[in-house]
């Protein structure tokens, strides 16, 4: 399980006395259990991007904490990052080599016997349809085959947590079924499972849970069914809208 509590993030913007302090994540509390999908929306500038990247251990909280099992990110970083897969869009690939040596290279990076590399490896480019073009440079592959491979790179230590911001993004519709697959599978296997997205289709489809993040806050949390139980919304989308268009109806 991963437990989020009272997580804040704030940034300074500018120098000297025109600098303003602002705040990214403020007060951000949120449960995603093993075997569930939870959904992390928003609008752009709500937090999203920022909550994840503090949960991976790329930039620390202003204050507040997370929890896998009894490790917490602020005092045991490496611990906890080697139970996380993270996935952003921001992963470069080195266009020069190829997905079964980036692999390879992650792996040891994890410290993961040779073994344990062959066998990953194996289980990934199986489930996520790759064994085409593992041998191929990544300057080669399409914008699908390299989101692939940096799902399966972030995947080679087998964690137990799944982080993925945007997935789906800028994905074809196969290619992006083929994660969303991918992701289900990995659910149903015991992993806990976060993403964030803009599509609400796919996020009502996919996640079992929702936390709807406007200005660094959490607005709604629950099952689709929780949060439009008794109000006039219909659907995720008309939540989500709800939230970012002014005159947003909240009954």
């Amino acid at each position: 399980m991963l437990r989020v509590e009272k997580l804040c993030k704030e940034f300074r913007n500018g120098r000297g006395r025109s600098a303003k302090t602002v705040k990214a994540v403020n007060n951000l509390s949120f449960q995603c259990r093993s075997g569930e999908i939870y959904g992390l929306l928003g609008p752009n500038g709500a937090g999203k991007t920022t909550t994840l990247r503090c949960l991976s251990t790329l930039i620390k909280p202003s204050s507040g904490n997370a929890w896998i099992d009894k490790y917490n990110v602020l005092e045991h970083g490496q611990m906890f990052r080697s139970k996380i897969g993270f996935l952003t869009s921001d992963m470069k690939l080195d266009g020069y080599f190829t997905p079964d040596y980036m692999m390879n290279w992650f792996g040891q990076l994890n410290k993961m016997q040779e073994s344990q590399i062959e066998q990953q490896k194996k289980r990934l480019f199986s489930d996520l349809q790759m064994t085409d073009f593992i041998h191929k440079k990544i300057d080669e592959l399409s914008t699908g085959m390299k989101q692939k491979t940096a799902v399966a790179i972030s995947l080679i230590h087998d964690p137990e947590v799944i982080i993925f911001d945007e997935p789906t993004n800028g994905l074809d519709i196969v290619t992006s079924k083929a994660v969303t697959d991918f992701l289900v599978s990995r659910a149903e296997s015991g992993k806990t499972v976060i993403i964030s997205t803009h599509n609400m289709t796919i996020a009502e489809k996919l996640c079992h849970r929702f936390g709807i993040l406007v200005d660094g806050e959490l607005k709604e949390e629950g099952s689709l069914s929780d949060i439009i139980q008794g109000s006039s919304w219909d659907c995720l989308e008309d939540v989500f809208f709800s939230y970012i268009l002014p005159g947003g109806d909240h009954v």
